[in-house]
């Protein structure tokens, strides 16, 4: 079954991880990488082979997470939290909007041309998912049971497997939940322009980098 209906949960039963929450985390996350390539420069000289061939990797990432973020709400849409969804992106991964958003962040690290950040916003966004989704998964249990009990038994937390995929001929979505999809994808899409100003900048010399990152 791809959507099953939920059971009555306790009273005590544990609370979803708020959605406000979770976009604020994409923010700050964005936030803070924003202030970091101000302030530092990768080792990699940029305009050199491996920066370009760094940097498209990490763009490729990037608009992968996008399409992916996108292709993960047509499945889930409005029913998120209240009606278990098993196919499509849902059948490889029981999060793969959390997945697509670490697959996002590593992008940024590689645009930026640094492996050092990219090792760092991954470990950080890996932990903080990891820690929603668990919260997430707990509330699911609750209200789903042995439904969702089966489900997460054979489907990874976060990072997918091949393997498992499934589908459906038609797919009903929210266009409300896709367009506000593509809004909190945003900070992916604006940083890669602000990187390349940064990048001017350093080069231009009207910005002086504190240090260097390999």
């Amino acid at each position: 079954m791809s959507i099953s209906a939920p059971t009555s949960a306790p009273v005590s039963a544990p609370r979803p991880f708020n959605q406000k929450k979770r976009i604020l985390l994409l923010w700050l996350l964005a936030i803070g990488f924003g202030a970091l390539i101000m302030l530092t420069q990768p080792r990699i000289p940029e305009g050199s082979y491996w920066h370009e061939i760094i940097e498209s990797c990490g763009l490729a990432l990037v608009l992968a997470a996008v399409l992916g973020r996108l292709w993960s709400i047509l499945y889930i849409g409005s029913k998120k939290n209240s009606e278990l969804v098993t196919l499509g992106p849902y059948s490889m991964t029981r999060n793969p909007l959390y997945f697509f958003s670490i697959t996002g962040l590593a992008g940024i690290g590689l645009i930026f041309g640094s492996l050092v950040a990219t090792l760092g916003l991954l470990l950080t966004a890996s932990l903080v998912f990891r820690y929603t989704a668990r919260r997430e998964a707990a509330f699911l249990h609750a209200k789903f049971g042995n439904s969702y009990e089966d489900y997460a038994r054979q489907t990874p937390l976060i990072f997918p497997r091949r393997v498992l995929y499934a589908s459906s001929d038609e797919v009903t979505f929210s266009v409300k939940a896709l367009v506000t999809t593509f809004r909190d994808c945003l900070p992916f899409l604006a940083l890669y322009p602000l990187i390349e100003l940064v990048e001017y900048l350093h080069g231009s010399g009207a910005l002086h980098a504190l240090v260097q990152l390999p």
